[in-house]
């Protein structure tokens, strides 16, 4: 495994060396797309979620469990608030490791702002298929919130008491301003790797494998593969798709995942506590099942054709 990923890095190098204006384009679409969109919308987001672990918003909820808080914040905040939140619970000793593993299951979703601006109003030119959408996405996370953490209350958990506001409000800034630096980083890697692949025809040759074994569009197949990569592409990859079933439910399988760039967003939030990530691969694998068959068996009841 270490030599595939030494391999993949000397490639990726002599990549970069001869395709410096499809790296260069890349990067500046990214480093535009964390400028524009991604900081304005996180970094307040990544204050809120430090400073509602620090002031003790799962106290609200200790009949049900933090979980239902930690659902609520990732719910609101989109990737990666809820599992910064729950890192943030158990930092504090708020919460025990079996716990905190199991709330990334499901505690790290888009968010209402991403789905219904970027998705609804800029892909399907719908704001209710947005909403449509974060229904779809919140339904399915409150599933395995259900499946996994219903009626587990944190009685035995210790009663960890709230910071001072006049502590709690610079170190919530000081990690927001850090987390928000590693989100953009990892959308910046994954966009220009996006970039390269296309620039040398991977993608196109992987997606024409794809709509053969599929049947899928080729713009669908597309979208999808770079979904699997990262979150914004493969959304900007669905423009102009017809909002249908098939189209809504792609949507809503590539929104659950999160691509590889959330998953690493989610790596580096949780870097300084020993959670496993793996609970949170599992949870967006699905995530993203969940998902596309809600999106599916319920798109014709706000009036979307079928296929």
């Amino acid at each position: 495994m270490q030599l595939l990923a030494l391999a993949a890095t000397v490639a990726a190098l002599i990549s970069l060396a001869f395709s410096t204006q499809a790296m260069m384009d890349s990067a500046r679409f990214a480093l535009s797309l964390c400028a524009k969109t991604i900081l304005p919308s996180l970094f307040p987001f990544f204050v809120l979620s430090g400073l509602l672990g620090r002031l003790g918003f799962q106290r609200l909820f200790r009949r049900a469990g933090s979980g239902l808080s930690a659902l609520l914040v990732s719910l609101t905040g989109g990737y990666p608030m809820g599992a910064a939140y729950v890192a943030e619970l158990y930092r504090r000793g708020a919460l025990e490791r079996r716990e905190a593993e199991r709330m990334l299951l499901y505690a790290n979703n888009a968010g209402p702002a991403f789905l219904l601006g970027a998705v609804g109003t800029g892909v399907f030119h719908s704001a209710k298929l947005g909403f449509f959408l974060w229904a779809v996405h919140a339904a399915a996370a409150l599933i395995v919130f259900l499946c996994f953490d219903c009626r587990r209350g944190d009685t035995s958990l210790p009663d960890v008491p709230p910071e001072p506001m006049t502590a709690a409000f610079p170190a919530a800034v000081r990690q927001g301003v850090s987390a928000a630096l590693a989100v953009c980083g990892f959308v910046v890697c994954f966009t220009v790797l996006v970039g390269l692949l296309d620039s040398h025809g991977l993608f196109s040759r992987a997606a024409a494998m794809l709509v053969s074994a599929t049947g899928l569009a080729p713009q669908a197949s597309r979208a999808l593969l770079t979904g699997v990569l990262e979150l914004g592409s493969a959304v900007g990859a669905m423009d102009g798709l017809p909002p249908d079933r098939g189209t809504l439910a792609l949507a809503a399988a590539i929104l659950g995942w999160g691509g590889l760039s959330v998953h690493c967003q989610t790596a580096a939030v949780l870097a300084d506590v020993d959670l496993s990530l793996r609970p949170h691969t599992l949870g967006r694998a699905l995530a993203a099942l969940l998902g596309a068959a809600l999106a599916w068996i319920c798109a014709p009841f706000v009036g979307v054709a079928a296929l």
